[in-house]
């Protein structure tokens, strides 16, 4: 028997001889299998379907399609399928809706659970997924779980049917486990809460060997997805030995909103004459009354894997490790030649 999955609103259970006029009301039906490349199903086709995925049910050790029915918790009913299945070589997912319930974000639940259950029960270590690059249903479903896009490959398929076209092109998506764990880390901390009401009058940020002067409150761009931030200068005395500043939230600019995590809610330089100080790190500190007015319960502070110097700052604070984050390629930062970034996480409610 197969593991039954679960989401907040699905059930993935096995599928049953009784599931045929529920399946064929969508196999069948034209407009809900357009980019289907292998076309609309006769009711023949429907029942071999369903007695081929029973059948595939009954081996154990040699399985490699795993093909789910998706039941609506609240009413039972059978609402499409999906599955993970060996495709060249290579687990892929793919999933079909009844058109009844498209753009209600089934189909991102499905996927989920079919990479949850593919990394964590099945250990594997890729996951892919490919359709009609006119299926924007489809890839920004890949899309919202995390895949990244690979390549477009032309006249790869089957034109589909609302195509004039013999041959049509085909997107290929991916996920590696630890971008998997990656998205599912970003997910949470772009929950976290956070409080802004506006910008707070500052306390006094000193510790008596350095002190923090503000320099500029930049108001979030809600358009461009940046979080209002804090600048400030490093003192010693009356000298300037460096920069800090201070983001305030989580879910910040770029795809799936997920910039922060890779650049973190604190970023500093010291002037170079004034390194091997501590300052980075009593800034660091400094920094943490303005962060706990906002109701913030944690910072993440990253560096490029080949900053030395950075990673020890944040390790002499005691953060947490989390892991080295592969950067994506539309980041800033990858821009300026990070490949992987150090992920540290700082508890802010308990320092």
């Amino acid at each position: 028997m197969m593991k039954m999955l679960e989401t907040e609103r699905l059930i993935l259970r096995e599928f049953r001889e009784d599931d045929f006029d529920a399946v064929h009301s969508y196999a069948g039906c034209t407009d809900n299998t357009v980019y289907w490349p292998w076309g609309t199903n006769s009711e023949d086709d429907t029942k071999t379907f369903i007695r081929g995925v029973i059948n595939e049910t009954m081996k154990e050790d040699s399985r490699r399609n795993y093909i789910y029915a998706a039941i609506l918790k609240d009413t039972g009913k059978l609402i499409g399928d999906c599955d993970i299945s060996l495709e060249d070589g290579e687990m892929a997912l793919g999933w079909t809706l009844h058109r009844d319930y498209w753009k209600q974000g089934y189909g991102t639940e499905m996927g989920r659970a079919l990479l949850e259950f593919g990394f964590e029960e099945l250990c594997l270590h890729r996951i892919t997924a490919h359709c009609d690059s006119e299926n924007n249903g489809s890839y920004g479903i890949m899309e919202k779980i995390g895949m990244r896009r690979e390549g477009l490959f032309l006249e790869a398929r089957p034109a589909h049917k609302l195509s004039n076209k013999k041959y049509g092109d085909e997107l290929h998506y991916a996920i590696l486990k630890d971008e998997w764990e990656t998205h599912r880390e970003i997910e949470y901390y772009n929950a976290l809460p956070v409080k802004f009401d506006g910008f707070i009058e500052l306390p006094e940020l000193s510790d008596g060997v350095i002190h923090l002067v503000c320099t500029a409150k930049r108001p979030a761009i809600p358009e461009k997805k940046y979080v209002p931030a804090y600048d400030f200068a490093v003192c010693r005395g009356s000298e300037k030995v460096g920069e800090i500043n201070l983001r305030i939230g989580y879910a910040g600019f770029g795809p799936n909103s997920s910039s922060l995590y890779f650049s973190g809610q604190i970023g500093y330089n010291v002037d170079e004459a004034y390194r091997g100080n501590g300052y980075a790190g009593r800034a660091c500190r400094l920094c943490l009354p303005v962060a706990q007015a906002h109701g913030m319960k944690k910072l993440l502070i990253t560096n490029n894997v080949t900053n030395t110097a950075s990673r020890r700052v944040c390790e002499k604070l005691g953060l947490k490790f989390v892991r080295a984050a592969r950067v994506p390629e539309w980041h800033d930062i990858y821009k300026d030649g990070w490949r992987f970034a150090n992920i540290f996480e700082w508890s802010v409610e308990t320092s």
